[in-house]
């Protein structure tokens, strides 16, 4: 069973609201846990010290089918190209609807999860799935995404090196000797997690509105 703690859309911002993760038989909070376990990876990783994670959104949705294939994770920027505030599409100019945390601050990143989906595959492949989306964000954390050079922007000319380059991240993590009980959690799979903990539950947020600005 998956539970979500809906944060209800206010116009022009959404109000977002964290917590300490929380492991019980009464329930498990899957993006607390996220975030914890996030939180580890760029604190022991240069290569992720640019990340502020006060201003990403870690969320999760769920999935409309139950199969081990489609979208596992996705990371939306919350600003265009070079960080602008506004873009155009189609002739207009748009901005994206502000999403606030628990102490005002715009968050720049949605970092979301595909439930049941994202635990029903194999501890690496999660890994190299949080790396993967992880590395999409700017190293200028300006709200846009990392831009590579050529057509294909976000994943290089091969997807497959970009994933291999984030297995090698995620063993260079791991090296670094976490505590397990950051990561344990992604060791098991949705019916697993669930029979330990009964309801699954986390943030969920309503995706960001363009806004038209003229």
């Amino acid at each position: 069973m998956l539970e979500s703690n809906p944060q209800p859309p206010s116009t022009p911002a959404q109000r977002l609201e964290t917590s300490a993760p929380t492991a019980t038989k009464a329930g498990f909070d899957f993006t607390a846990h996220m975030r914890s376990m996030i939180e580890d990876a760029v604190s022991r990783l240069p290569e992720l010290h640019h990340i502020d994670l006060n201003r990403v959104a870690i969320t999760f949705s769920q999935a409309r089918k139950r199969v081990t294939h489609g979208l596992f994770a996705t990371l939306t920027p919350m600003r265009f190209e070079n960080g602008a505030r506004t873009g155009l599409r189609n002739g207009r100019r748009w901005r994206v609807q502000e999403i606030q945390g628990p102490d005002k601050q715009e968050m720049l990143y949605i970092l979301s999860f595909y439930l049941p989906r994202f635990m029903d595959v194999d501890f690496q492949e999660k890994l190299v799935t949080i790396f993967h989306e992880l590395w999409h964000i700017s190293p200028e954390f300006n709200g846009d995404l990392r831009r590579h050079p050529g057509r294909c922007y976000a994943h290089t000319h091969s997807q497959r090196e970009y994933d291999a380059r984030m297995a090698i991240l995620a063993s260079k993590w791991l090296r670094c000797q976490p505590p397990e009980c950051r990561y344990q959690f992604l060791k098991y799979r949705f019916q697993e997690l669930q029979s330990r903990y009964g309801r699954i539950y986390g943030l969920h947020v309503t995706h960001p509105k363009l806004i038209p600005v003229d």
